[in-house]
């Protein structure tokens, strides 16, 4: 009996640290493939639209404890939402209009920099020489990637458009991180991702509204549904409750490595259901990208949460 029982407790830990960032590549996958029938802002709105619909019956006892707090702090909340909730997820798939997947989470893994820079610039977090050195290292790693490996591009100022807007959402998310430390530890975390959803969905439907308008209208056929369904259910329920799940089995500082699997994940995937080939650059960039984290990580420096 206590085999059994052990038997399922590491299989539930095993889904709990594997699968989310699985399903967050599926993400970058998904809104790739989904490009020409689902315009960037109504894959965001029906994302973050049916994420709060499925979060909703999990959250709203926590939400109705919490909500005292949430009146006396709007203008907090709504500043930490903002860039992390509705302009992260938006960017990145107005990005991925302009560049691949591939790129898309290569990009992905300049976070954990991002915070180093940012809680250096602006919440008076020290940097040591090692940290600077990750970054560094890391920074050459974005570059690479952003320069697909040609340096004559830098003098010619030829960027790819996608990856500068994916690296703009990197640098939201990195401020929702920061930001996250201002919420109080007694304020239900399942709850507050609720309440963003539900502000990102608000703030998201003149955006909606003018993309229509504009001749980008939304298909509905099988596979935009499909597409609708999986970002609003997968990514954003599925995958948090498994991470949260992991956390608490795990710990955070075992679970936060796992997120280095997403561009791995990223790179079978999208050869298999986008045939995008992979570079060189892909790989240099990537493995400096590691490096640097790495190399800082090993100072302490904060971790990102996963997400996608």
């Amino acid at each position: 009996m206590q085999r059994t029982l052990r038997r399922g407790f590491d299989g539930m830990l095993w889904a709990a640290l594997l699968l989310p960032t699985l399903f967050w590549a599926g993400n970058f996958i998904v809104a790739r493939a989904a490009r020409g029938e689902v315009p960037p802002f109504a894959l965001a709105f029906a994302r973050w639209g049916i994420a709060f619909l499925c979060l909703l019956p999990f959250a709203w006892a926590a939400v109705r404890r919490d909500a005292a707090w949430y009146r006396a702090n709007w203008f907090t909340v709504l500043w930490i939402g903002v860039p992390g909730v509705t302009g992260f997820n938006t960017l990145v798939y107005i990005g991925l209009q302009y560049t691949t997947a591939t790129n898309g989470m290569l990009l992905n893994s300049t976070t954990p920099a991002l915070i180093l820079v940012l809680g250096a610039l602006f919440w008076g977090r020290g940097m040591t020489l090692v940290q600077i050195l990750g970054l560094a290292i890391s920074t050459l790693g974005v570059t690479t990637v952003i320069l697909h490996g040609e340096p004559a591009r830098l003098i010619t100022l030829d960027f790819s458009r996608g990856d500068l807007i994916i690296f703009l959402a990197m640098v939201c998310w990195a401020v929702y991180t920061l930001g996250l430390t201002l919420i109080p530890p007694q304020i239900n975390r399942l709850g507050l991702l609720t309440v963003h959803s539900g502000i990102t969905t608000v703030l998201l439907l003149p955006f909606l509204i003018w993309e229509i308008s504009a001749g980008r209208v939304p298909s509905f056929s099988p596979g935009a549904l499909a597409a609708m369904a999986y970002v609003g259910v997968v990514p954003s329920v599925l995958a948090t409750l498994l991470y949260m799940k992991g956390v608490a089995l795990a710990g955070p500082a075992r679970v936060g490595q796992f997120i280095h699997l997403l561009p791995v994940y990223g790179a079978v995937l999208s050869m298999i259901f986008l045939g995008e080939p992979l570079h060189l650059y892909h790989a240099v960039g990537f493995a400096l990208i590691l490096a640097g984290i790495v190399l800082a990580g090993r100072t302490g420096a904060a971790k990102a949460p996963a997400r996608g």
